[in-house]
C-alpha cells in the first residue's frame, strides 16, 4: 500500500489496480476517471485524485487544478463520444451532502432532456435578502483570511 492511499478506502482501491470489476476510461499519473458501480445516466464517470484526499475542502491547489483539467478533458470525450443534451458536474463533502466513499471524487453525469435523473435542484431555499447580505459578508471575511495559495 503507498502512503498516499487508505487501506479501508474503496477509491484507493481502485487506484491500485485492486478493483478489477470497475471500468476505467481515463487516467494520468494524478488521477484516475472510471464508471461508478450505479451509474445515473449512460456515460455517468468519476474523476478522483489518485492520492487519497477525503473531499474537496481538503485537496491542495495545484491537485484541484489537476482534477479541473482532467474534468474539463474527460467531460469533452464524454460530449464527443455520447452527444449528451447537457452534463452535470457533482462533488459531496461530508454527510450533511450525501458523501458516501470519503475519497475526494467529482462526478461527471451526461444529460439528456426526459433522462431518468431528475432534477438536481429539488427545492430551492427562502432566504430573504438581509440574510443573503449578511452571509455574503461572512463569507468575504472568511476569503480575505485564507492563505494565498487559495
Amino acid at each position: 500500500m503507498e502512503s498516499s492511499q487508505i487501506a479501508d478506502c474503496e477509491f484507493c482501491r481502485i487506484v491500485l489496480g485492486e478493483n478489477e470489476s470497475v471500468e476505467i476510461v481515463a487516467s494520468t499519473e494524478n488521477w484516475v476517471a472510471f464508471f461508478p458501480l450505479r451509474p445515473a445516466t449512460r456515460g455517468h464517470t468519476l474523476v478522483i485524485p489518485r492520492m487519497h484526499v477525503p473531499d474537496l475542502w481538503e485537496t491542495q491547489p495545484g491537485q484541484a487544478a489537476e482534477l479541473t483539467y482532467a474534468v474539463v478533458k474527460v467531460g469533452t470525450a464524454i460530449k464527443s463520444a455520447l452527444a449528451p443534451d447537457g452534463m452535470n458536474l457533482i462533488t459531496s463533502a461530508g454527510d450533511a451532502a450525501e458523501q458516501t466513499v470519503f475519497h475526494l471524487h467529482l462526478h461527471l453525469v451526461p444529460r439528456w432532456y426526459k433522462d431518468d435523473f431528475g432534477p438536481i435542484w429539488k427545492k430551492q431555499g427562502d432566504h430573504k435578502p438581509a440574510d443573503l447580505v449578511g452571509t455574503a459578508e461572512q463569507i468575504r471575511r472568511a476569503y480575505s483570511s485564507l492563505r494565498d495559495e487559495y
